[in-house]
């Protein structure tokens, strides 16, 4: 027994003898002492907290070459391998995790909206509560800095760049005909409903190496994810009807909605500026399904709409007024995947493809076309550290379009193209601390119409100034081949191109944002032709060139004010440019030189309301007078727009809605058409482009029906 007791002894003796003493203390890169961290070996139960000083002391039996681990929140894990006898006394520091909420983003040229945006400057909802933008993408971007109001067009266009030079995407894959039927000097509207999308992101320049073939900007459409229940949407409005609804299972779920739309009711109550012998009419849908597999998400969005519309329009250089008869067939579908394999690779891939028909009778002649567009992406990233990410992937963009021209004298034209964009772009984010970040990357693209590769850098920086404030910057080059009207005569071009430089200040706080952002873009190789309008026998060549420079301010409050919601945004831009037919560098006829919007929406509880006022202004916008000596020497008078809306919450699932749009009936003008002759005085006689009507009344009743009883269409409206 006496032995046993002896070995027991020596046994811990042995043990306690072998145990070993590790210390330190645990800062931030500064200096400054941690409180809390958890240190320990990797593997063994043995470790400790750091005190308010931030020291630590523990006892491990482990000896030679073991890790140490030390965690904390907001601070990258430390990791690091030691020898156990010799960690005395040493100092850890940690490094700030690039992955709090509170890390620099880089915002430069990019406005984001949605719940998993950073800073929302723009939320899903504004589309349709807007006063003005009567449910239109498009127009609520247009209250926002950088978007230009053209309102004889209603596209998009962005800081100088005309409307072709945005590209829209739906969930990462390319929509080549985002806008509805329309002819000359009569505004169209985008294609989608908003109410399937969850978040926008609005890229007004030097946006990443995975998008191309956009000169000045991109739009971004992400449909939902996941929706949160059940339920069924019916519209009833003064321009048509509407139903929507939304099935879920334990892993898929299916949303789908069709309009139709007919305005004859509508413009025989309210006088038009049109002379229609049919008024605008459409029958359309769109569907998104999505399935959840274990390691990703699988998404198919499909939409479709024919529209037809004929009428009588004026053309100072003929007596008569010309007939316009239009019909448009329209379809786009994409799928697409996200997820990881492997060693946690993130994956995105999808496919696209595009249909466009039109049928367009003008006077005795008739135009007939068609387009075909797909587009096949791949991209992977990996996680390389928690502060460098690695992107690369590729792209192919076909289009394939064919016009037939008769006219009534007998003769028939034919033109058309098939052009091929294969592409290729690799992009790394670095995050050297949580306030300074950057991206690095390049887009080299071939495209066999022109015979023509383009290699194209981007690069861009983010840094946190103070806790609520930012500074980043931006610079890109951006290529684009020419545009439809122009590749169906001739493929002797080169693409056109520009070169982007942004420097953006952001400051965001709860409820508040505050963004200020100056640039210069730089063009080259602009399409130029000889003859007064685009024709089969005009005479082209990339000769053209131009710039764009400006200041655009944006101020959201969502909290200053109970109840109350608003932005402003002003832009100013300097801008001209050698293009089409122009004898020589000027600003152009669809730019205005100051914007300035304000946006307003106050809910009213004793009346179950909201309230919206939308007020936008836009300075002249130049003109050419062949009466003048000067090109492009004329200036319209200054766009003003003050539109008005009010929901009111008939029950919680039953909701009225009426705006009005320019509600002073102001007359706006944006430009004028001149006689191509002048008349016995020598004088070339002209007539006003404005607007289809002084005012556009809207009303709607809304009903949903869901199964909590709550769900309504008020954040749709």
């Amino acid at each position: 027994m006496k032995n046993i007791f002896t070995l027991l002894f020596l046994i811990l003796s042995a043990a306690t003898f072998a145990q070993q003493t590790i210390s330190g203390k645990v800062t931030d890169e500064k200096g400054r002492p941690v409180t809390g961290a958890n240190v320990f070996i990797e593997g063994t139960y043995d470790g400790d907290s750091s005190d308010e000083q931030g020291n630590f002391s523990f006892q491990t039996t482990v000896t030679g070459k073991q890790n140490l681990v030390v965690t904390f929140l907001t601070f990258e894990t430390y990791n690091q391998e030691i020898v156990v006898e010799d960690f005395k006394n040493r100092t850890v520091k940690l490094k700030e995790s690039v992955n709090t909420l509170d890390a620099v983003v880089i915002t430069a040229g990019t406005f984001e909206s949605g719940d998993k945006a950073r800073t929302s400057v723009l939320k899903p909802l504004d589309i349709v509560t807007t006063a003005g933008a009567a449910g239109d993408i498009v127009g609520a971007l247009l209250t926002l800095p950088g978007a230009q109001t053209v309102g004889e067009d209603g596209r998009l266009f962005v800081r100088g760049g005309e409307a072709d030079e945005t590209q829209t995407y739906v969930d990462g894959l390319r929509v080549s005909q985002p806008y509805g039927a329309t002819t000359n000097n009569l505004p169209t509207r985008g294609r989608f409903s908003p109410f399937l999308f969850s978040g926008i992101a609005f890229s007004t320049g030097g946006y990443s190496a995975e998008y191309g073939e956009a000169l000045s900007s991109v739009l971004l459409l992400n449909t939902i994810e996941d929706p949160d229940q059940e339920k069924t949407e019916i519209s009833l409005m003064t321009v048509g009807l509407g139903l929507g609804n939304t099935q879920k299972w334990e892993k898929s779920s299916l949303s789908v909605n069709a309009s139709y739309a007919n305005l004859a009711p509508y413009q025989a109550a309210v006088p038009q500026a049109v002379d229609w012998n049919r008024a605008y009419q459409s029958i359309s849908g769109e569907l998104v399904y999505r399935y959840h597999f274990n390691n990703g998400t699988l998404k198919t969005y499909m939409a479709f709409d024919a529209a037809d519309f004929d009428l009588n329009q004026e053309d100072i250089n003929r007596p008569e007024k010309i007939r316009v008869d239009v019909r448009n067939n329209n379809f786009y579908m994409n799928s697409s995947y996200k997820g990881y394999f492997g060693s946690n690779y993130q994956l995105t891939t999808g496919i696209s493809y595009g249909y466009s028909q039109n049928k367009i009778g003008i006077a005795l002649d008739d135009v007939k076309n068609a387009e075909h567009a797909t587009h096949m992406k791949i991209k992977i990233g990996k996680n390389i550290t928690e502060r460098i990410k690695l992107t690369a992937g590729a792209d192919y963009f076909t289009t394939k379009f064919d016009e037939d021209y008769a006219q009534n004298a007998g003769s028939t034209f034919s033109s058309g193209y098939d052009n091929n964009i294969a592409a290729a772009y690799a992009e790394t984010n670095v995050f050297f601390s949580k306030r300074f970040a950057a991206k690095a990357g390049f887009r080299f693209s071939y495209t066999d119409l022109l015979q023509e590769s383009n290699l194209s850098p981007r690069f861009s920086l983010g840094y946190k100034v103070s806790d609520n404030g930012q500074l980043s910057f931006a610079y890109g080059d951006f290529v684009q081949s020419p545009r439809q009207e122009y590749l169906k005569y001739s493929n002797q071009f080169e693409s056109e191109k520009t070169a982007h430089y942004i420097l953006n200040y952001e400051y965001s706080k709860t409820g508040r944002i505050f963004r200020a952002e100056a640039y210069f873009k730089q063009y080259r190789d602009l399409v130029k032709y000889d003859t007064q309008t685009v024709q089969f026998d005009s005479q082209f060549n990339n000769n053209g060139k131009g710039f764009a420079k400006g200041i655009d301010l944006y101020w959201r409050d969502n909290t200053t004010f109970k109840n109350l919601e608003y932005w402003f945004s002003y832009s100013y831009i300097d801008t001209e440019r050698d293009f089409k037919n122009y004898p020589k560098e000027v600003t152009p006829s669809f730019v205005a030189d100051h914007s300035f919007s304000v946006v307003t929406k106050y809910w009213i509880n004793s009346l179950r309301s909201q309230i919206g006022l939308t007020h936008s202004f836009n300075s002249g916008r130049p003109y050419n007078n062949p009466n003048e000596t000067s090109f492009m020497n004329g200036k319209t008078k200054s766009y003003n727009n003050l539109s008005l809306s009010w929901a009111y919450l008939v029950s919680q699932q039953k909701i009225l809605y009426f705006s009005v749009s320019n509600v002073l009936g102001t007359d706006n003008v944006f430009g004028y058409q001149y006689a191509n002759n002048p008349d016995a005085s020598g004088q070339f006689q002209r007539r006003s482009i404005g607007q289809p009507a002084d005012r556009f009344i809207f009303v709607g009743f809304f009903w949903t029906i869901s199964d909590n009883k709550k769900d309504n269409q008020l954040k749709n409206l």
